[in-house]
C-alpha cells in the first residue's frame, strides 16, 4: 500500500524508517519529512493545516494509511477530514485528540472515571488561579491548558514565582494555550512514561519508557523537548504496568468511547509512581519524542499491519506488538544555545556512528549546499541497543562520538538512573 506520513523531526524518521521496513509499504511518501527521512521515503511539501490538499494528495497517490506524527495536525482535526473522505488514517479525531489539546479536558475525565490524578484547579483569569493558589502548597504546578510545543508548564518553587509565572501565561507567554491555566498539586514519585494502541475497543501495550527533560547532565537546568530516553522502563514492573492499564489507560478508552469521542491510535501516559501507586500526569495524543525512537528500535513486529489495523477498527483480530528484549537508548544531540536560541547552520558529519548497529534519527537537519547542517534545536537522535542499559548506554555514546558537529552538544549521563541500579 502506499503511505503518506505528516511531520519532519526524530519521532517521524524513526516511524518512516520502521513503516519502509513492512512488506505492505509499496511507497512511502513524507511530509515535509527531512535529509535522513530521504533514506527510507519520497519527501514532500505539503501543508498539514490545508486540509483539503492533503486530501487531493491522497487521491492523487492513491494512499491507503496516512499517519500523523506531531500534535497539532490532530487538535487541528485532519484526521476526521481525512476519514470522511475515505483514507483510513493512525490518529485520533478532533475531539479525542482534547486529551492532549486540553489538560482541563483530560483532568476533568479524570474525575469523572476517577483515573488517579493530581488535585487540581482550572483557571480562566489571572485572579480565579491568584485565588486558587491558596489551595495549594509550594511546589506549585502551572499548566497553560492548550497546546505549547511541550513549553507551557511551569515548576514554581514560590507563591510568588508562581504569581509571577501566572501573570506572564495570563500575558500570552505562551500564546492562546495560556488563555487558560490549569493549577495542580506537585506528586513525589518517579516519572515514567507507558505507551499503548487502541482502535476504540481493543486496547494492547507496547512499550515502557524513561526520558530526560532537563538541558543538563544531573537533571539540571531549563526543560525541554526532551535530551533522550531509553526503553523499556524497569522501574514500571508487571504489576505496576497491570495497574496502569486497569486504572487508568482502560477507563480512558471507555469512558472516551462512553461519551461519543471514540479514541484510536497510540496513547502515551505520563505517569508518576507515588508512593500510593500510579498516578497520570498527562497524556499525548501521539508517540513521544524521543521516546518513539526507543520504542521503534525495540519493535519486532510489522507497523504497518498495526497502525492500519488501528485504523480500520480491527486491532483485536491481528497479533499483539512484539517488543524485543533488549534495551534500546537515544541520546539527542543538540544545537548550541537550546532551548533557548539554538544556532542554526552548524556543520554535521556523521561519520561511521551507524557502523555497529545503531541508527541516527534526524530531528532538525537540512541540506545546505550538499552539507548537512543544523536546523532545529534538537538536531540528531543517535540511537542504540544493548542486552543491557549499560551497554545501550555505551553503544549510544560511542556512536555519539563518531559524529562532528562541532556546534552542537549532548548530556553524557542519559539512563544513569538505570546504569546505577544495574550496578547495584
Amino acid at each position: 500500500m502506499n503511505i503518506l506520513l505528516l511531520g519532519g523531526g526524530g519521532r517521524e524518521h524513526a516511524l518512516g524508517w520502521k513503516l519502509a521496513q513492512s512488506p505492505q509499504c509499496d511507497k512511502l511518501w513524507a511530509s515535509p519529512g527531512n535529509p535522513g527521512m530521504a533514506e527510507c521515503s519520497e519527501c514532500i511539501a505539503l501543508d498539514a493545516s490545508d486540509h483539503g490538499a492533503v486530501e487531493q494528495f491522497c487521491r492523487d497517490k492513491s494512499i491507503g494509511l496516512v499517519v500523523i506524527g506531531p500534535e497539532a495536525p490532530l487538535v487541528d482535526g485532519l484526521a476526521d477530514d481525512l476519514r470522511a473522505a475515505g483514507v483510513a488514517v493512525f490518529g485520533p479525531s478532533k475531539a479525542a485528540a482534547q486529551l492532549e489539546g486540553s489538560k482541563s479536558f483530560t483532568k476533568e475525565l479524570c474525575q469523572r472515571a476517577r483515573i488517579p490524578t493530581a488535585r487540581f484547579e482550572r483557571c480562566t483569569s489571572l485572579e480565579a488561579a491568584w485565588g486558587a493558589l491558596k489551595k495549594f502548597d509550594p511546589p506549585f504546578v502551572l499548566k497553560a491548558d492548550g497546546l505549547a510545543a511541550g513549553k507551557g508548564v511551569v515548576i514554581a518553587e514560590t507563591r510568588e514565582d508562581a504569581q509571577h509565572a501566572l501573570s506572564e501565561m495570563f500575558d500570552g507567554k505562551f500564546g492562546s494555550a495560556g488563555s487558560e491555566v490549569v493549577i495542580e498539586e506537585f506528586l513525589q514519585g518517579e516519572e515514567a512514561s507507558y505507551f499503548a494502541l487502541t482502535d476504540g475497543e481493543t486496547i494492547v501495550p507496547i512499550g515502557s519508557a524513561q526520558d530526560h527533560k532537563r538541558v543538563g547532565e544531573g537533571d539540571t537546568g531549563p526543560n525541554t523537548g526532551g535530551m533522550g530516553a531509553y526503553s523499556p522502563a524497569p522501574v514500571l514492573t508487571d504489576a505496576l504496568k497491570d495497574q496502569v492499564m486497569r486504572e487508568i489507560i482502560e477507563p480512558t478508552v471507555r469512558t472516551m468511547r462512553e461519551e461519543g469521542h471514540p479514541y484510536s491510535g497510540v496513547l502515551y501516559a505520563g505517569l508518576m509512581l507515588t508512593k500510593t501507586g500510579p498516578q497520570l500526569i498527562e497524556y499525548n495524543v501521539r508517540f513521544g519524542d524521543p521516546e518513539c525512537q526507543v520504542l521503534m528500535m525495540r519493535l519486532d513486529s510489522d507497523l504497518v499491519e498495526i497502525m492500519h489495523a488501528c485504523a480500520e477498527a480491527r486491532l483485536g483480530q491481528i497479533e499483539a506488538p512484539r517488543m524485543a528484549d533488549e534495551f534500546a537508548l537515544t541520546v539527542v544531540m543538540a544545537a548550541e544555545g537550546y532551548p533557548d536560541t539554538p544556532k542554526k547552520g552548524g556543520a554535521i558529519h556523521l561519520g561511521n556512528a551507524e557502523a555497529e548497529g545503531a541508527k541516527v534519527f534526524h530531528a532538525g537537519t537540512k541540506m545546505d549546499g550538499g552539507q548537512l547542517v543544523a536546523n532545529g534545536g534538537r538536531v540528531l537522535n543517535v540511537t542504540a541497543k544493548g542486552a543491557s542499559a549499560t551497554e545501550a548506554q555505551r553503544n549510544a555514546y560511542a556512536a555519539v562520538d563518531a559524529i562532528h558537529f562541532a556546534e552542537g552538544f549532548c548530556r553524557r549521563d542519559i539512563g544513569q538512573r538505570e546504569v546505577r541500579r544495574e550496578r547495584g
